[in-house]
């Protein structure tokens, strides 16, 4: 798994590129617990490059949305893979993620 984030005015897109599974998960959760301390209340996860994502890694992503909507921001998908999107759906997460087509349009609507 590899992770890069890139900063924008209102927002954080971090890009995920391979497996976040048992072993990468950790670092998954880390990356976001540090930005959702941060200033920053916006996080766009660009998941077009991601593979897969485990039951723990969705546990962090519902941990920072937890957080950062209590500062008034969240979290939102931007383009995530069939996998993803299927996982997000076998999970019920539809609501709790908002999933836009384009990195452009997630961070539009932060």
């Amino acid at each position: 798994m590899e992770i890069t984030t890139r900063e924008h005015k209102r927002c954080i897109v971090i890009r995920v590129t391979g497996r976040v599974d048992a072993a990468t998960a950790p670092q998954f959760e880390a990356k976001l617990r540090e930005h959702v301390e941060s200033d920053q209340s916006f996080l766009v996860l660009e998941l077009d490059a991601t593979d897969y994502m485990s039951s723990a890694a969705v546990r962090a992503l519902i941990g920072a949305q937890k957080v950062l909507k209590g500062k008034g921001g969240r979290v939102v998908l931007a383009q995530p893979s069939d996998r993803v999107k299927e996982i997000v759906q076998i999970a019920g997460m539809e609501a709790l993620f908002p999933i836009f087509p384009t990195t452009e349009a997630a961070i539009g609507s932060v």
